[in-house]
């Protein structure tokens, strides 16, 4: 049985016109079409549903049993455009993001609430975690996307380019980095360096020492989180590194930047999705907004005094 969307919406128009001529009319096709669409419906049913006659035209007894549950599947269908529509136009979904920590915390309440303005019918789940349990996170299906640094994925994972940022020198305000118009990185070896255990400084040492071809990091200090190497600098027991969209965290610590040069390095983050499961409307819109936020945000491209 092969019922058409359309056999079915010309037999409830016929039905509640009772007419030929105003349902052909409703439909905004020829009286031969509609009579055309209503035979081709009674064929596959095999069964007449409308009697026709010059005066009237009339409802068989299957016809009235059967219209309620044509009403029933339009209707159903409607509801499932006007729902996919929705989420087409991010009127409505739920997008589900895993983050690293430092991200979580800064970044992204100011990419949910910038978005969140602009769309409101669509939800942002946020999952914060460390780096090393975005991808878990991502292949277990717990999330739509993970955001995360330059790693080795599965092979089951796809990544897409969503932002770079440079580093920069973090330092207490009356800290002498301050002074300086131009800060590198051979000066801010000149102090206590806190730094973060694992990737985060073994990538950052090997990219250092690859472009400038002798420097390298050497932590006198190395802890789990920024939040902790942040605070630490705020008492005065160093300086560190970070990255710019940690802006409203160092602002509330009361920290300073500057651009590290000589060499100028930054690191590139990404989208980390499943290959096999293609993301939703709300989940692309909510990865292509996060990456013009960033884009037009001033501290992506430099560091700030």
């Amino acid at each position: 049985m092969n019922v058409t969307l359309r056999q079915l919406r010309a037999f409830v128009a016929v039905a509640k016109a009772a007419s030929f001529t105003e349902a052909a009319s409703r439909l905004h096709i020829t009286q031969s079409a509609l009579s055309g669409l209503i035979k081709e419906l009674e064929h596959v049913l095999g069964v007449q549903v409308i009697y026709r006659s010059t005066r009237k035209v009339q409802l068989s007894e299957v016809g009235s049993e059967f219209l309620p549950l044509a009403v029933r599947i339009l209707q159903d269908l409607d509801e499932a455009f006007h729902a996919i529509h929705d989420l087409k136009a991010l009127k409505s979904g739920v997008v589900r993001v895993a983050a690293p920590q430092l991200m979580a915390c800064t970044l992204m309440p100011e990419v949910i609430a910038a978005f969140n303005r602009q769309y409101p019918g669509v939800q942002i789940r946020l999952s914060d975690c460390a780096v090393e349990a975005v991808q878990s996170k991502v292949h277990s299906g717990e999330v739509d996307f993970g955001i995360g640094p330059e790693r080795d994925v599965s092979h089951e994972i796809a990544t897409h380019s969503l932002f770079e940022m440079p580093f920069v020198a973090v330092f207490p305000l009356d800290h002498p980095l301050g002074k300086l118009k131009r800060v590198t990185w051979a000066d801010l070896s000149r102090y206590p360096l806190i730094s973060l255990q694992g990737e985060y400084t073994q990538i950052l040492s090997a990219d250092l020492h690859a472009a400038s071809g002798s420097l390298t990091l050497s932590p006198d200090i190395e802890v789990t989180f920024m939040t902790t190497a942040l605070s630490m600098v705020n008492a005065g027991l160093g300086v560190t590194t970070c990255l710019p969209y940690a802006t409203s965290l160092l602002d509330l610590y009361g920290l300073q930047t500057r651009l590290l040069l000589a060499p100028k390095l930054s690191r590139k983050f990404y989208l980390l999705a499943k290959k096999e499961r293609p993301l939703s409307p709300a989940a692309q819109g909510v990865a292509d907004f996060m990456r013009g936020y960033v884009t037009r945000q001033k501290w992506n491209s430099r560091g700030r005094a």
